[in-house]
């Protein structure tokens, strides 16, 4: 590859070769847990690397040389990547060979997430184009294989760091980060892998448990070859019991049954088999694609019994009124930025949060990778997923954002962990909506088109503020003061009331015409304390409220806590937040995700008194 002329060049001293030890040792789990193959390749590890910021290049035969190496999935600004450079570029290139012999079988080559724009080259033949920087794509590439078996895949990036009209989340568009934005994150970010499919095979799945009926609505797919008498088979398991034992012909090449099982009666043993929090029961699911009788597919996957709706002003978990205690997740790491350090890394940050006291997480302005919702699901963790916002309202941020939104609900919708649907936040890239129609003609339909989407789950049209269509008001307030937070929520003080004259962050709660329905209120955003003993002198930190010592720090967690679940008009809240996240200090734990105060501590101010709440559980 030709070395590029770039505004923010490189800095001399950076490596030019990404360490191979690191990349021999990258080792991550298959990608996609609801659709788990047992013949896949991570292409995961050393790619030839070069940024591309002046567009010299249109296609990979005219790339002579390669300045740089990157290690997959890290993006270019991290460090874990080799190249840790955070200037401004607007377009990457990435390389790298694999053997793979062609075996008349269907080969299919997929990516995690990809920010913004990437082209796909196998062998020098364009393969395909995806945009959307959050959101899974693959291609079938077995006409594009060479027969040696030797094969080149080639990535073209654009993702243009000024561009306020992409959902770009918690990006930030400046050079150095300000406020509460962080590095950028450009190009590959998740995981890159190959599956072998036969010539016929299920494309996808799509699980929806209906509790009150005890049964599973199950969807199937098919794609590939042409092919008459298909069948489907589905086992389904719970341990070593057998639940289900189906087979359905399958008729316009997919399927869409409901799986009825035994009502045990009782709730007592109904319980054993719902999942929640406190007990997160997945049923196991193995599915076999038949042609004549003889087996040409095979994968597993799970779902699980588990209902979410509103009923009045509670939020309802398998028919019964539940409190969520929830913590604000930014989703991100010193080394890795967006993309995860390991499996494990995503799987201990589910496991903190839970010995937090927290039953839940709201990930913010982050479609988080599929690895986290499968621990969510294992361990027992509620997710409230958040589109990432864009910060311009015009024509092509609105396309934009519906086209990426609903690749993520399409994404996660059979994951149980999942509960609540966030399109948008504090009315970022809607700024105008006391105002201009057309903007909360957006939010109204971002909402009816995931209720569409998912007729199973709550949506908040725009969380924190300036509410009109939704099933949830959520407010931001990070008042520290718990006397002027029972003034304004406590007791004496009726919704109307709230709505009327409250205006936390200086903002209305409802938008005129859209008065309060008798929806649940929850307090999703409110905390925001930095304590940051560990800041060098001269080191940037910053919280909606400081405090200078662990005792002081303590104290206003446990006082702001205790205010917060005793006041009964929240039906859930959302403590900010998780984790240290670069100059933000407000974590309960430090970016490294050790705790600022002990564990412990935390769990009993986040779930003492936690029952009291007109008989939530």
């Amino acid at each position: 590859m030709k070395k590029t002329q770039t505004k923010t060049p490189p800095a001399k001293a950076l490596p030019t070769k990404a360490s191979p030890t690191k990349a021999a040792q990258l080792q991550f789990e298959y990608p996609r847990p609801l659709m788990q193959r047992s013949e896949w390749t991570s292409l995961n590890g050393s790619w030839r690397f070069g940024f591309d910021d002046d567009r010299l290049f249109s296609r990979p035969s005219e790339i002579t040389s390669w300045p740089l190496q990157i290690v997959v999935p890290f993006p270019p600004e991290s460090a874990a990547s080799g190249i840790a450079e955070r200037g401004l570029h607007r377009a990457c290139w990435y390389q790298r060979d694999f053997d793979l012999m062609p075996d008349g079988r269907r080969v299919l080559l997929r990516f995690g997430a990809v920010d913004y724009v990437a082209k796909v080259w196998v062998n020098d033949h364009l393969a395909m184009t995806h945009e959307g920087g959050h959101t899974p794509f693959w291609t079938d590439i077995t006409d594009l294989l060479d027969d040696s078996g030797t094969q080149i895949v080639t990535v073209h990036v654009e993702d243009d760091p000024h561009d306020l009209t992409k959902p770009r989340g918690k990006q930030d568009w400046q050079l150095e980060p300000h406020g509460i934005w962080y590095p950028r994150t450009t190009g590959i970010w998740q995981t890159v892998w190959l599956e072998r499919v036969p010539r016929t095979y299920v494309e996808k799945v799509r699980w929806t448990p209906h509790v009150e009926g005890y049964a599973l609505q199950f969807e199937a797919r098919i794609a590939g070859d042409p092919s008459d008498h298909l069948a489907l088979e589905i086992k389904l398991h719970h341990g070593e019991r057998l639940l289900a034992s189906d087979r359905y012909q399958l008729v316009n090449r997919e399927i869409d049954r409901m799986i009825m099982l035994s009502d045990p009666g009782i709730d007592d043993f109904r319980n054993e088999l719902l999942w929640s929090p406190e007990r997160p029961t997945l049923l196991d699911a193995s599915i076999r694609l038949l042609c004549n009788g003889e087996v040409i597919d095979e994968f597993i996957s799970y779902t699980a019994l588990r209902s979410v709706n509103i009923l009045r002003d509670r939020f309802m978990l398998n028919g019964r009124p539940y409190l969520l205690r929830m913590v604000l997740d930014q989703g991100y790491w010193p080394e890795t930025l967006m993309a995860a350090p390991s499996d494990e890394a995503l799987r201990r940050d589910v496991e903190l949060a839970k010995a937090m006291g927290f039953n839940g997480v709201r990930k913010h302005q982050k479609i988080e990778d599929p690895r986290y919702l499968y621990w969510a699901d294992r361990l027992g963790l509620l997710v409230w997923e958040e589109m990432p916002s864009a910060y311009r309202f015009t024509r092509t941020a609105i396309k934009r954002t519906v086209r990426e939104w609903s690749e993520a609900v399409e994404r996660d919708y059979s994951h149980p962990c999942v509960i609540v649907w966030v399109p948008f936040n504090e009315s970022w890239g809607v700024p105008e909506l006391t105002a201009v129609r057309v903007h909360r003609h957006a939010v109204e339909a971002l909402y009816h088109l995931t209720k569409t989407l998912d007729a199973t789950r709550p949506v908040i049209g725009n969380d924190g503020w300036e509410s009109s269509a939704t099933d949830i008001i959520g407010i931001h307030d990070y008042d520290a003061n718990v006397e002027h937070l029972r003034q304004r929520y406590g007791p004496e003080i009726k919704p109307e009331q709230l709505f009327d004259r409250r205006r936390p962050g200086g903002r209305i709660l409802t938008l005129d015409g859209y008065p309060h329905r008798g929806q649940p209120i929850m307090l999703t955003e409110f905390g925001g304390i930095a304590f940051a003993p560990r800041t060098t002198q001269g080191e940037k930190s910053w919280g909606y409220t400081v405090v200078e010592d662990e005792a002081q720090f303590t104290r206003l967690f446990q006082e702001l806590l205790n205010t917060v679940i005793h006041t009964a008009l929240f039906s859930g809240f959302c403590y900010t937040q998780f984790a240290d996240t670069f100059q933000e200090a407000n974590g309960l734990l430090y970016a490294d995700r050790t705790p600022k105060i002990p564990l412990e501590l935390i769990a009993i101010a986040t779930s003492a008194s936690a029952t009291h709440l007109r008989g939530v559980v």
